[in-house]
């Protein structure tokens, strides 16, 4: 996640928007230099409005890592402070109450010093620390389909099954560079041509999307996995953020036939809409995002719309 105060630091000479790299990958497991996979030991600290965070969330819930791993909740709206952070102003007195601690920066500070990038989440924190272990959204939901395994409840879907990974992968990356990011890349443009771009590609993946949903219930025939994990974040945001905010307005998600029909099948599936709270999402995008640097709302407008209880009307994508 992002806001206009930071993005110039992640904006290239062309206007386009470049993610800033993760500090802390190294991945779980017992391998060299992997994390250890322990119970009580860990809390994922996440935003509701957070795409990135949100897909660790829904992977948590639907492997029922729920008791293993603790869940942190920050603030949708960003503290006012002089550099970009989360905060945990949601809980009593204003902090975490496993950690302690008021802002998110804290635990990146504990780990690292001078760490001088924007604290994001999904962030894995180690309790007995409060330091920051592992902050990469990309790797984390498989460590948690994989590593973590032993842990996960019994009938816990195989998100990320082994003759399916290396096709998992693949599509991951499209929909990463294209969809997840690419709302992004067009939202945070800082020239005509960058802004374009995006938007082109963007819509061209949604479109070959829809064609994919054509022909199956989820991206892989009838097996849910974790690039519809992925997936979903993004198109739950679509229409109540990115398609105003962001200006990816050429047609909403509800104007997709298959794309529309598929991410309700995904809401109404449990793990994915009890962990969507789409006020946080509203609040963030619209009371946090484009206000400083963009003025585009300066009285601080909540939007009404659009009609959320379109999300519990029937899908059909079982047939």
């Amino acid at each position: 996640m992002s806001n206009t105060t930071e993005t110039p630091a992640e904006i290239a000479d062309n206007g386009s928007f470049v993610r800033q790299t993760n500090r802390f990958s190294a991945s779980f497991g017992d391998h060299p230099g992997g994390l250890p996979v322990e119970p009580g030991r860990y809390r994922l600290i996440w935003s509701a409005a957070c795409p990135w965070a949100h897909r660790a969330v829904i992977v948590r819930r639907l492997l029922g890592l729920e008791e293993a791993i603790s869940l942190g909740t920050a603030d949708p709206l960003r503290p006012d402070l002089p550099h970009p952070d989360w905060a945990f102003t949601l809980d009593e007195d204003g902090k975490d109450p496993v950690l302690g601690i008021r802002y998110l920066s804290e635990a990146y500070h504990a780990a690292d010093p001078d760490y001088r990038g924007r604290p994001t989440v999904p962030a894995i924190v180690e309790t007995a620390t409060g330091k920051v272990v592992h902050n990469d959204y990309f790797k984390l939901t498989n460590d948690l389909e994989t590593a973590w395994a032993p842990l996960h409840k019994q009938g816990a879907p195989d998100l990320y099954p082994l003759h399916l990974r290396a096709e998992i992968d693949e599509l991951n990356g499209q929909i990463f560079h294209d969809v997840n990011n690419g709302v992004y890349k067009a939202g945070f443009a800082r020239s005509q041509e960058a802004y374009e771009a995006a938007y082109h590609t963007l819509f061209a993946r949604l479109d070959e999307l829809e064609e994919r949903l054509s022909k199956g219930r989820y991206l892989f025939g009838d097996q849910l996995t974790d690039a519809d994990v992925r997936l979903y974040t993004t198109l739950a945001r679509f229409d109540i953020a990115y398609y105003t905010a962001f200006r990816a307005n050429r047609q909403r998600l509800a104007d997709y036939n298959h794309l529309w029909a598929y991410a309700r099948d995904l809401y109404q599936t449990p793990g994915f809409g009890d962990t969507t709270d789409f006020t946080a999402i509203k609040q963030h995008y619209h009371l946090s995002i484009l206000i400083a640097a963009e003025g585009s709302n300066p009285y601080r407008i909540l939007p009404k719309g659009p009609d959320l209880n379109q999300w519990n009307t029937p899908h059909g994508r079982h047939s």
